[in-house]
């Protein structure tokens, strides 16, 4: 018997049969499995290979075993090995995402940025990660790759995985620990943990941007994010970091 499942997705519906899943493509696929490529022939196998695109249209690519989470984030992927775990994956797949590829700045789902560093994943989160146990071991949905600097990959990494939020159990001073933590594991340098606030506020409203244009466009995931009021929370979040910066750039530069 076919081993057929449909998996849960925030934009796109994936399905799963056997050691592939289905997905549907864009105009920016062809970059992207490019990307998925690159990243197999410089020995990075913790995001899926591709396996082909269908007549009518889907990807074929690998299925990554494990668990994915939604939110709010399971107990596993709220822990603090996820977090460490999933910053040190981040610097492994930044370190293969880098080179000729970065200086295509049209054809992707999402504007390139400069400096054109590396290929950033987009949209790297808990939703967007494998999990085996408390360990983040594998990336999938690569739709908002793009090339841009590090930092702005990394600010919406920290935002998603601390996560630096108001709807956040954690106060402040305890988010601010936690992104010093994933600074730590991925080895930002003094200067990314200096801009890190600035970026995520950035990276906030250039999502909340995004959300709008795509719905603008006819996309109905994307409309109802905002019939749901996502970007109320993300520009909540963005005037919350600025409240506290004082606190998170404390603890970012090293002190208690």
């Amino acid at each position: 018997m076919t081993d057929h499942e449909v998996l849960s997705g925030g934009v796109n519906q994936v399905i799963r049969t056997g050691a592939t899943v289905r997905r549907p493509t864009g105009p920016w696929s062809p970059l992207v499995h490019r990307l998925l490529r690159q990243l197999r022939e410089r020995g990075f196998t913790a995001a899926p290979d591709v396996r082909g695109v269908t007549a009518d249209g889907f990807e074929i690519l690998d299925f990554l075993p494990g668990e994915v989470s939604d939110y709010p984030a399971t107990p596993a992927a709220a822990s603090r090995e996820a977090l460490e775990t999933a910053a040190e994956l981040l610097r492994a797949y930044h370190d293969a995402a880098t080179g000729p590829l970065t200086a295509v700045t049209e054809g992707w789902m999402m504007a390139a940025r400069e400096p054109a560093e590396v290929i950033c994943h987009g949209d790297y989160g808990p939703h967007n990660c494998v999990l085996d146990g408390n360990r983040t071991t594998g990336i999938i949905d690569f739709d908002a790759a793009h090339p841009g600097p590090r930092l702005w990959d990394i600010a919406h990494a920290v935002y998603r995985w601390v996560p630096l939020s108001t709807e956040s159990p954690r106060p402040p001073a305890e988010q601010a620990v936690l992104a010093r933590v994933f600074c730590d594991r991925y080895g930002l340098d003094a200067a990314g943990r200096a801009g890190l606030v600035d970026a995520v506020v950035a990276r906030l409203h250039a999502l909340v941007d995004f959300m709008r244009t795509r719905a603008a466009a006819g996309n109905a995931a994307f409309a109802g994010h905002l019939a749901d009021g996502h970007h109320l929370l993300y520009l909540g979040d963005a005037e919350y970091l600025e409240r506290e910066r004082a606190v998170f750039e404390r603890h970012l530069a090293g002190g208690g």
